[in-house]
C-alpha cells in the first residue's frame, strides 16, 4: 500500500525556494507541496494556482496543516522560523546556514527532540558529483595516502550587490554562504579537525562582510585547505586531492544548480550527470587518467527525508552535524581575527 504524500510548505520563494527545493517536492510522489509563504503573492499564485498562499510565515505555520516546512528565508530568521515550526508540531529542513551562532542551534535541538521532530539542514553538496567522485577515489584507495586536499568555491563578483547575502550583519558574506558549502563536505570525509587557521577578509570595496576566506584544517597526517573568493574570473579549480600513489585535479561546478536554473525537472536518472568536457582528471607518476564524474543525487535529500519522517531513520543531514559546521565558522572566524592557529574542541 503506497504511503501518502507528506504535505509540505515552502517559506519564501526565492531562488533557493524555486531552485533547490521546490523542483524535488513537486516531481518527486513523496511529497505534496500544499503551501508557499512570501510577499510575492502573484507569482506564487500564477505558478502554483492550487497551493495555499499565505503573506507571512507566522501565517503559514500557525494556520497551514503542512507536515513538514521547509525554511528559504533569510539566515538571520532562520532560528526564529524553525523555533515556530518546532511549535507547531512541524518537521523541519532549514537551508544553509543552520542558525548563525552555536546556543541558537543547541535551542533548535533540544526543541525538536523534546517534540519528537525531524530537524535537519539542507547541505545539498554531499550529492555533488564531483564530490561523490572525490569521495569515492579515495575509499578506493586511488589517491594512496592523503596529504592535501583542496577545496574551492570561487567566483567573480567584484562589485557589492544590493542582496541580503551581501548585506545582513548577522548570517551575511560569503563564510556563511559557501563556506558551509566547503566544511560540511570536509567534515563528512574527515571528521572534525584537530585545529584551524583562517583568514577571513573583507576584499571588495564597499562591502561590509566577509567576501575572501581561506580555511586551514588540521589533522594528523593531512591538511585541508577551503577557500572562496569574489575575484576568480578564469576556469575555477574544484577539488586537488594529492596522497602517495597521486593526484586528483577537477575544475567547474557541478551541474546540478545550472540544469535546475534553466528548469530541467530531475526526474530522469540522467538529468545531473556530466558532460565529458567536465570530467576531472587522476594523475600518477606515469599516468595521466581522465575519471568519468559519478552520478550527483540532490534527490536523494528529499528522499532520506522522507524515510526520515515516515521510518524515523536517520535524516540526510543532522542537525548535530550542521551545528559543527557552525561551530567551526565561528572557531574560523576567531582564528582571523587573532591571526593564529586555534585547537578544535567541540
Amino acid at each position: 500500500m503506497a504511503l501518502a504524500p507528506i504535505k509540505t510548505a515552502v517559506i519564501g520563494y526565492g531562488f533557493s525556494a524555486k531552485t533547490f527545493h521546490i523542483p524535488f517536492i513537486t516531481s518527486l510522489p513523496d511529497f505534496e507541496l500544499v503551501a508557499i509563504s512570501s510577499s510575492q503573492r502573484d507569482a506564487v499564485v500564477t505558478d502554483f494556482p492550487t497551493v495555499a498562499h499565505y503573506t507571512t510565515a507566522d501565517d503559514l505555520l500557525t494556520n497551514s496543516d503542512a507536515e513538514l516546512v521547509i525554511i528559504t528565508a533569510p539566515n538571520d530568521v532562520h532560528f526564529c522560523l524553525a523555533k515556530q515550526a518546532l511549535e507547531n508540531n512541524k518537521h523541519v529542513v532549514l537551508e544553509k546556514p543552520f542558525v548563525t551562532n552555536i546556543a541558537d542551534g543547541e535551542a533548535l535541538i533540544k526543541l525538536s527532540v523534546e517534540k519528537g521532530l525531524v530537524l535537519s539542514v539542507y547541505h545539498n553538496r554531499r550529492w555533488d558529483g564531483d564530490f561523490l567522485t572525490v569521495k569515492k577515489l579515495i575509499e578506493d584507495d586511488r589517491i594512496g595516502e592523503l596529504k592535501s586536499f583542496e577545496s574551492h568555491f570561487d567566483r567573480f563578483r567584484p562589485a557589492v550587490r544590493q542582496r541580503w547575502r551581501e548585506q545582513a550583519a548577522n548570517g551575511g558574506g560569503i563564510l556563511f554562504d559557501l563556506g558551509p558549502h566547503l566544511l560540511d563536505q570536509a567534515l563528512a570525509l574527515f571528521g572534525v579537525p584537530d585545529a584551524i587557521t583562517a583568514q577571513c577578509l573583507i576584499m571588495r570595496e564597499g562591502s561590509t562582510n566577509v567576501d575572501y576566506f581561506n580555511l586551514v584544517l588540521h589533522y594528523p597526517n593531512q591538511v585541508t585547505t577551503l577557500h572562496a573568493d569574489l575575484f576568480s574570473a578564469g576556469p575555477n579549480k574544484r577539488f586537488s586531492v594529492k596522497g602517495s600513489k597521486g593526484s586528483y585535479e577537477k575544475y567547474g561546478l557541478d551541474p546540478q544548480e545550472a540544469r535546475l536554473v534553466a528548469g530541467v525537472l530531475p526526474v530522469d536518472a540522467c538529468w545531473a550527470d556530466e558532460t565529458a568536457e567536465q570530467y576531472g582528471c587522476l594523475y600518477s607518476a606515469d599516468d595521466a587518467e581522465i575519471i568519468t564524474t559519478e552520478r550527483g543525487c540532490y534527490q536523494q535529500y528529499f528522499l532520506t527525508m522522507a524515510n526520515a519522517i515516515r521510518l524515523k531513520t536517520k535524516p540526510p543531514v543532522t542537525a548535530e552535524e550542521a551545528l559543527l559546521n557552525i561551530k567551526l565558522i565561528e572557531l574560523a572566524m576567531e582564528s582571523s581575527r587573532l591571526g593564529k592557529t586555534l585547537s578544535v574542541t567541540l
